[in-house]
């Protein structure tokens, strides 16, 4: 049975580790406001992009230059994996559900003949991948979050990416990452921006087929596309950034609001263990005092 001073140091360090959760989970809470409304201001701006991409498209071009970003190589043998995490812990599963689902899918790829690369985000993705897949990291990113998520990150990492694209490094270029859905819920989501994908738009623009109205552009299409194909991968990318930071606010809100409730039922069975244990000191020594006046 411990003693009552070990009970009373073991309460006090739980009560100390309480009150660290809680700040955190209140520090969390302050950014995860910003965090979302980021998040989702950026959303619109991302999906009329690609629905601009999408309808500038439907010209026939050739994979050549820039637009081949959009055409890709006409391959699909070397992928490039980039798992988006986080740069500290305590929140949750937040990186181990991107970890998990990303050698996941390496491992499926590479079951079907595929080679992959790896560009790493996040301190929890590059640590965990330097252990199991060191050979097939091209580079890390980490330490976004310091100063808050800005586009100039995002441009580092697409000017990264287009470079390895051009010199022919890959020819599928994907981001995982957690999609934020709200400050409890986060969604494992992938996203392929090299070549560019339409799955959502495709279906948003068919259901508006009745809208016949005919767009002339100016320059051309093909010049159009080749200045904003580059700019959309950057854009995409920090879109993803903005949801990922988002998702960790949220994330880590939750796992420091479960940790100081579990602190604090832990203080609770703590102190009635002590106060259990105090009152069996007492009675014990009463009957010692009682047994040894009736001695005498």
């Amino acid at each position: 049975m411990p003693s009552l001073k070990d009970l009373k140091i073991q309460i006090n360090s739980v009560g100390s580790t309480k009150k660290i959760t809680s700040a955190m989970k209140m520090v969390a809470a302050s950014k995860l406001r910003r965090s979302q409304e980021k998040a989702e201001a950026s959303r619109p701006y991302s999906s009329r992009l690609e629905e601009m991409l999408f309808s500038l498209s439907k010209s026939s071009l050739s994979g050549e230059g820039v637009i081949k970003l959009l055409t890709g190589s006409g391959k699909k043998e070397n992928y490039l994996i980039i798992p988006v995490t986080a740069d500290r812990g305590l929140c949750g599963g937040f990186n181990s559900s991107i970890n998990r689902d990303t050698a996941k899918y390496i491992r499926q790829l590479e079951k079907d003949g595929k080679s992959v690369k790896l560009i790493t985000i996040g301190k929890k993705s590059r640590d965990f991948f330097n252990r199991i897949m060191k050979d097939k990291i091209e580079e890390s990113f980490f330490d976004l979050g310091s100063k808050g998520v800005n586009y100039d990150i995002a441009l580092k990492i697409s000017d990264k990416i287009q470079n390895l694209f051009f010199e022919n490094k890959f020819d599928v270029c994907i981001l995982i990452y957690n999609k934020f859905i709200s400050a409890i819920t986060q969604e494992v989501a992938h996203q392929q921006i090299i070549p560019l994908e339409f799955k959502e738009n495709k279906k948003d623009l068919s259901q508006e087929s009745k809208d016949i109205s005919i767009y002339t552009y100016e320059p051309d299409e093909e010049s159009i596309l080749k200045n904003l194909l580059p700019k959309n991968v950057s854009i995409q990318i920090f879109k993803i950034l903005l949801e990922s930071n988002a998702g960790e606010q949220g994330a880590r809100m939750a796992a420091m609001d479960n940790a100081t409730r579990n602190a604090g039922e832990m203080i609770d069975n703590l102190t009635l263990k002590y106060n259990r244990t105090r009152q069996a000191f007492i009675t014990k020594e009463l009957i010692e005092i009682i047994s040894g006046a009736e001695s005498v």
